[in-house]
């Protein structure tokens, strides 16, 4: 089982912690985790643009010269495409951009994006995480001093109102729980912080 060093809110080294082999020590699958995230990314897009096509626009109904004798193009309405005010050319309209995955599928790239984050040494367990006054500069000592002062994607045990209120103005750090975390936010951050309490969880969750 791989272990992993335990550390408290000083950044000091109070022990280790044994995670779970198949969660934590999951070769990377790289055309699974490929697969979820181009779904993840899909699933967020509205699919709300919308322009108008030739048949559309208004105007347009006379032809705007005779067909011959001019010297000028044929030109058979003023709303065709290569007319200012025309209609645009394969019009975007709007669309469902979802895709839909396995779910076998989704848990074995989350289970790969947790032993990536093991493997690459960028994983930090603590062993709490409290804040003596509800402050900004408590919670970016506490992340100064892990070493996480760059993108951060901090896991909780549960819903904490002031954690949320003390991480919402810093830079970089995005708070998430056992049950809102996903592969596109393990795999973009620099240091991936979970809670002791929340590792728990997880291997609960994906055992």
């Amino acid at each position: 089982m791989p272990k992993i060093a335990l550390t408290n809110m000083q950044g000091a080294n109070v022990g280790e912690i044994e995670l779970s082999d198949g969660i934590f020590a999951v070769p990377m699958n790289e055309p699974v985790v490929h697969q979820v995230i181009v779904a993840q990314l899909a699933n967020k897009r509205q699919g709300t643009q919308s322009a108008l096509g030739r048949t559309e626009v208004s105007g347009g109904g006379k032809k705007p010269w005779r067909q011959k004798g001019t010297g000028r193009a044929r030109q058979g309405s003023t709303r065709a495409p290569q007319w200012t005010h025309g209609g645009v050319v394969f019009a975007p309209k709007p669309r469902d951009y979802s895709k839909s995955v396995p779910r076998k599928v989704k848990r074995l790239a989350m289970k790969c994006a947790l032993s990536q984050k093991v493997t690459d040494g960028s994983m930090i367990v603590l062993d709490q995480l409290s804040v003596a006054t509800p402050k900004t500069r408590e919670m970016a000592k506490i992340l100064s001093a892990v070493g996480a002062e760059n993108k951060t994607l901090m896991v909780l045990a549960g819903k904490d109102e002031t954690i949320s209120r003390v991480s919402a103005n810093i830079q970089g750090l995005k708070l998430a729980y056992v049950n809102t975390i996903n592969v596109l936010d393990i795999l973009g951050c620099d240091k991936f912080i979970v809670v002791k309490d929340a590792v728990a969880q997880i291997e609960e969750v994906y055992a």
